[in-house]
C-alpha cells in the first residue's frame, strides 16, 4: 500500500491564534486613530482662528481702518468686524481670550483689534482640549498671527 506524504497545511488552532493577532493589532490601530481625532479637530479650529485673525489683519491694510475681530468665550464663537458670519468653536474645545484692557466689552467677551498700519492691540487665545493645547500669539507692534502647540505628555 502506497503511503502518501504528510500534508502541508495549518491547523484550526494556528489560524484562530493568528485571526486573534490581527484583531487585537486593528482595534489598537482604532484607539489611536479616534484619539488622533480629538488633535485634528483643535488643530483645525485653531487654524481656521489663525485664518481670521490673519483676515483681519489684512482688511484693515487694505481698507485702511480698524478692523476688529470680536469673542464671545459663553457662545464659543467669533466674528469679524467687517463679516457677519459668527464662527463656532466645538464646545469640546475651551477657549481663553486675553487682550487688552479697553478691548474687554463685557462678561466673558473681547475684541483684538487690528490698525490700518498693521500693528495690533496684541493678546493670547488659547485653545484646550484634553491634553491638547494650542496658542495663537497676536504681536502687538506687526499684528502677526503665530500658532504654537503644547501636548501634555504626562500620564
Amino acid at each position: 500500500m502506497p503511503r502518501y506524504p504528510k500534508e502541508q497545511g495549518f491547523t484550526l488552532i494556528e489560524l484562530i491564534v493568528v485571526l486573534v493577532i490581527v484583531i487585537l493589532g486593528f482595534s489598537a490601530i482604532g484607539i489611536s486613530m479616534s484619539s488622533g481625532h480629538d488633535t485634528a479637530e483643535i488643530k483645525a479650529a485653531a487654524r481656521d482662528m489663525v485664518s481670521a485673525l490673519r483676515y483681519a489683519r489684512g482688511q484693515a491694510l487694505m481698507d485702511h481702518e480698524e478692523t476688529t475681530v470680536d469673542f464671545d468665550l459663553e457662545e464659543n464663537s467669533y466674528t469679524i468686524s467687517s463679516r457677519d458670519k459668527v464662527y463656532t468653536v466645538p464646545d469640546e474645545i475651551s477657549l481663553t481670550v486675553v487682550t487688552a484692557q479697553s478691548e474687554l466689552t463685557g462678561q466673558g467677551q473681547g475684541s483684538i483689534r487690528f490698525y490700518a498700519d498693521g500693528s495690533s492691540t496684541g493678546g493670547r487665545v488659547t485653545l484646550e482640549r484634553d491634553k491638547a493645547k494650542l496658542q495663537i500669539d497676536i504681536n502687538w507692534l506687526t499684528g502677526a498671527c503665530e500658532l504654537s502647540d503644547t501636548f501634555d505628555d504626562t500620564d
